[in-house]
């Protein structure tokens, strides 16, 4: 399995975190893969098979080419039906909005193809991009059309994106009262602009970004029991930390883990 990173171009830094890149040319028995929320947001294409999305009920469908996966605030289940070709851009949590004309909210948890959003031009960039011999091609393809649809005219509510940077920086250990008072804005009105802006609240996005030091601790091995990652992860006690991961989870730390997923792993290293 070959995951590589790329930069993106200058002009869709404030939007886009990276592109990443997944390549496994060979078959496996299909294993599901449980992907839990990192607050960002993807465009996604499958070059190489695309894979099957499972849900609670034990339905599934197989994911479109090309699409956009909104913010997810529980664990997604998916697993490869052959060989594996991915390319996606990761957007900061605030960074999706200008380039689509449908509130983010309506993306929570769902896989929306590119032609639903973006009509023709979306299929005209699928098929460039499926199309094309190798990766460094195909960001650059994916960066053109980005920046065709980024207008000018566009602000960043610069508010909102402090707010997103103090929240990860403290890996989630912030109130959101205080959130509010280091910006000098109402709450209410904070958590109206964040929703709107990123899909889910601050303290959804909050308890995300703690997750996510967690999962890089848990990865890094960086611990002697699971009081002490509760702990330095501001969670109460153990319980308190054992029951928000199964809330975005649907298992305990270890079972987590002992069960090698591989995808999970990747959002959490990843940049």
């Amino acid at each position: 399995m070959n995951y590589q990173l790329y930069t993106p171009a200058h002009k869709l830094q404030p939007f886009v975190k990276c592109f990443w890149s997944l390549d496994d040319d060979a078959r496996k028995e299909p294993v599901k893969q449980r992907v839990l929320p990192d607050g960002c947001m993807e465009m996604i294409f499958h070059y190489g098979d695309p894979y099957r999305q499972y849900f609670e009920n034990d339905s599934s469908i197989i994911q479109p080419r090309s699409f956009v996966f909104g913010q997810i605030t529980k664990y997604i289940e998916i697993a490869p039906t052959g060989i594996s070709g991915i390319i996606s851009a990761r957007f900061l949590p605030d960074g999706i909005g200008p380039f689509i004309k449908i509130p983010v909210t309506q993306l929570e948890n769902k896989a929306v193809s590119l032609k639903e959003l973006f009509n023709d031009h979306g299929e005209i960039l699928e098929e460039k991009v499926i199309n094309a011999n190798k990766n460094d091609d195909r960001v650059k393809l994916i960066e053109t059309f980005l920046l065709s649809n980024l207008t000018e005219q566009h602000t960043i509510d610069t508010i909102t994106k402090s707010c997103v940077d103090i929240i990860f920086q403290s890996q989630g250990q912030v109130g959101i009262g205080t959130l509010a008072g280091k910006m000098n804005i109402n709450r209410r009105n904070m958590e109206r602009r964040f929703t709107s802006v990123i899909g889910i609240s601050p303290k959804q996005l909050a308890k995300v970004a703690r997750l996510q030091a967690t999962l890089k601790m848990l990865g890094q091995k960086k611990f002697t029991n699971l009081t002490e990652i509760a702990y330095e992860n501001g969670y109460f006690d153990q319980a308190h930390f054992i029951k928000d991961f199964k809330e975005f989870s649907g298992m305990n730390p270890k079972s987590f883990f002992t069960d090698n997923l591989m995808l999970s792993g990747l959002f959490v290293n990843g940049e």
